[in-house]
């Protein structure tokens, strides 16, 4: 396996680095240590993940997303994103969490293959057609932990008996911020996503709009967040209003994509 050695490399440093961010955590001083040299040098291990995803992905001609390199992409991405947001926000207790998943998500390819790739990888608008969706993927995976985070928060806030592993998180008023910053532009690329999905299902399938579960899920997600957006501008809907909504949103889009390449890929192996 040549990508072996580099896996274990990024595996160790991601879970050194979430040792390190955990115990900072737990002393209250993740923030600042994410902003420091060790917050910098993380983006070392993101780099050397990116470039085993761009080997998992792109290696053999085709375009390789099957479930587990789905997921390591969308982690990779929300780590990447995270990395970048820590510049503008205090949020360094929030990539501590993201850091073990994405080690775990970077050992599943190295064990299961796709024999099931994406052909017209000639046409540049389809990758980025591929690239805007997983990264609205990405973006509402960091908006569904926000939403866990923020009901577990007032949770706890209401009981006086917040947990240490909670009190290095943002203020809350900061946490619904990023929420709804990240649903909309998360919103934006689904619609994309969705629009130029209909045109490239005539260039792969034949069919103009072909109508399969992953559209309904998709579709029933986009209005779940369009529902979301507009009782946030209009009503002042957050809280729990705005967590339901989002884990809702979240799970439909979760079904339109990974649910189906899991049965699809791993139960029924087609």
């Amino acid at each position: 396996m040549p990508n072996l050695l580099p896996t274990i490399v990024a595996f160790v440093a991601y879970a050194l680095l979430a040792v390190y961010f955990w115990r900072a955590y737990a002393t209250g001083s993740c923030d600042e240590r994410c902003r420091g040299v060790i917050g910098h040098l993380s983006l070392i291990p993101i780099a050397l993940h990116g470039y085993l995803l761009w080997q998992w992905i792109f290696s053999s001609g085709g375009i390789d997303l099957g479930v587990f390199n789905a997921l390591s992409l969308i982690a990779w991405l929300t780590l990447l994103v995270y990395w970048v947001a820590r510049f503008f926000y205090p949020i360094g207790g929030l990539q501590a969490l993201v850091l073990p998943l994405a080690a775990i998500t970077l050992l599943p390819p190295l064990v299961f293959t796709n024999d099931h790739q994406l052909t017209h990888t000639d046409m540049p608008a389809f990758k980025v057609h591929i690239a805007v969706a997983m990264l609205a993927y990405s973006l509402f995976t960091i908006a569904m932990l926000h939403a866990v985070l923020i009901s577990l928060v007032e949770k706890y806030l209401h009981q006086a008996n917040l947990p240490r592993v909670l009190r290095s998180l943002p203020p809350l008023l900061t946490m619904e911020s990023l929420l709804f910053r990240m649903i909309g532009i998360g919103f934006v690329l689904l619609t994309l996503t969705l629009v130029s999905g209909v045109f490239f299902s005539e260039e792969i399938f034949g069919k103009v709009g072909q109508l399969n579960h992953k559209v309904l899920f998709g579709f029933f997600s986009w209005v779940v967040f369009a529902v979301l957006l507009c009782g946030h501008h209009f009503y002042g809907w957050r809280g729990k209003t705005a967590v339901r909504w989002t884990v809702s949103g979240f799970a439909l889009l979760l079904l339109a994509y990974l649910g189906s390449k899991f049965v699809l890929e791993q139960l029924l192996h087609r």
